[in-house]
């Protein structure tokens, strides 16, 4: 147990500057909800639900999203919350005499790798996006069968991403648009940009979801996503649904501390990470809606609809099968550049807010010492996918490299250090009071969620962290 007093930690939260807040609950919502719903959510957990029997895995992530999500995500916001700093501040705050400040650092540089390979793909969806509007994307030989036409998309596909100016410059593109929304602030550039981007999101996904339920085998694929088989459940598949719990609601990566130091002081705290662990599982559940009833319908069933592969071939030969195809298609990547930019809005967020606390630089200069340097960094992962594609690391070129370590790796070492330290190393009641309000909010379940986060998280993140590892 820690030798820090409440009253030395009360002291240090007096000492704190008065720090830039939320000005709305919808807009404190739709900013984290943002920051948690990405790319992540649209391709990874189709994907995962495909190969892990559909329904049952649906259950277990649900299962896992309010057991293991909900209590780590009270963690970080108690960190964010109660120092009013950044994710490496935070700890230093807590603990100021012991260098457990270096579980914030890490999860900071873990964001910032995510960060330099997730605007490369920021950059596909917005290449696709434009490609779908001038129809250059959907270019086939005349009487091009099925097979053909699956074959065009995997070697259009692949020529895109292995190519070098054209994957740049939209990556470059990205990289501007996220530092032109970052350098309006946390009201005016985030909270805004949340306002107007989430409700869009939403509207896209539920249009989708209704245009799929049309579809001739809606009901095989509905069947599939939400009929459970129990016999499909393996210790695999419960390991993969507490991954992707995980890594949906963004635990681990210092943004939902760095955020929720943006949180009024009265913001509940149960009540919001039960609000975005929700809105983040109906955007997982409208995917499915969306992606397993096309899928059957158009013969596309027994493809594998892993990562990439989903998003830029399965789901432009389902637009070819649409009325409409050429807009269908575009919407549909409106909608991912939408989950891109929240997503890297909310990553390129924790380390602007660790550069202006410590260093003392004004937003608009940390904003350019944060973001200038992707300039070369999303450059190699762009070009690694190409001209750089021979230069490997440990096996792997820079992009899978950076993927792999960061997220596989650093990401659930993060959240491992993050429940240690909240659960054992601070003094209880500063959990209790920041989770209750300070006894305003009923904290009859405060003993579970503290279990939680003292035990059963770090075991099972551990699990996560094995698995991945091992794999």
């Amino acid at each position: 147990m820690t030798d820090v007093s409440e009253r030395e930690i009360l002291t240090n939260f007096a000492a704190m500057a008065k720090k830039t807040q939320f000005g709305s609950r919808i807009g404190l919502i739709a900013a984290t909800v943002g920051s948690a719903v990405g790319l992540g959510n649209v391709w990874r957990f189709p994907a995962e639900a495909q190969a892990n029997g559909g329904a049952a895995f649906l259950i277990l992530y649900i299962g896992c999203v309010f057991l293991l999500g909900v209590p780590v995500m009270l963690a970080e916001f108690s960190l964010g919350r109660g120092t009013g700093s950044d994710a490496s501040g935070a700890f230093r705050i807590l603990a100021p005499r012991k260098r457990w400040w270096l579980v914030g650092a890490l999860a900071i540089l873990a964001s910032y790798l995510i960060l330099s390979f997730y605007m490369v793909v920021a950059g596909w969806t917005l290449e696709y996006l434009w490609q779908s509007l001038t129809g250059g994307l959907y270019e086939m030989p005349s009487g091009a069968d099925a097979e053909t036409v699956s074959s065009v998309f995997h070697t259009r596909m692949g020529e895109y991403v292995s190519g070098t100016w054209r994957p740049l410059s939209v990556t470059f593109l990205m990289i501007a648009a996220n530092l032109f929304i970052l350098m309006r602030g946390v009201q005016k550039g985030i909270e805004k940009m949340s306002n107007l981007m989430m409700p869009l999101l939403f509207i896209l996904l539920v249009v989708f979801a209704c245009v799929s339920m049309t579809l001739p085998k809606a009901v095989e694929g509905l069947s599939f996503f939400l009929s459970p088989d129990f016999t499909k459940i393996t210790p695999t598949v419960v390991i993969n649904a507490l991954g992707q719990s995980f890594f949906s609601l963004s635990l681990g990566m210092g943004i939902l501390i760095t955020y929720s130091a943006y949180f009024p002081k009265d913001t509940r705290l149960v009540q919001t990470a039960v609000t975005v662990s929700l809105l983040d599982l109906v955007v997982a559940l409208l995917m499915g809606v969306i992606i397993f009833p096309a899928v059957m319908s158009f013969g596309l069933s027994g493809e594998s609809l892993e990562g990439a592969t989903l998003v830029f071939v399965t789901l432009p030969e389902v637009f070819m099968h649409m009325p409409g195809t050429q807009w269908w298609s575009a919407l549909f990547f409106l909608l991912l550049m939408v989950a891109a930019l929240t997503s890297t809005i909310s990553l390129g967020e924790v380390s602007i807010a660790y550069v202006q606390n410590h260093f003392r630089m004004s937003r608009r200069k940390a904003c350019l010492w944060v973001m200038l340097p992707l300039l070369p960094l999303s450059s190699l992962s762009s070009l690694s996918q190409g001209v750089l594609s021979d230069v490997r690391i440990l096996g792997m070129n820079w992009f899978d490299f950076l993927n792999n370590t960061a997220t596989n790796i650093m990401l659930p070492v993060a959240a491992i250090l993050t429940c240690v330290f909240l659960g054992w190393a601070v003094p209880k009641e500063y959990f209790r009071k920041e989770v209750t309000n300070g006894g305003r909010v009923g904290a009859r379940w405060f003993p579970a969620v503290l279990f939680v986060v003292r035990f059963a998280a770090p075991v099972l993140i551990a699990m996560i962290l094995m698995a991945k590892l091992l794999g």
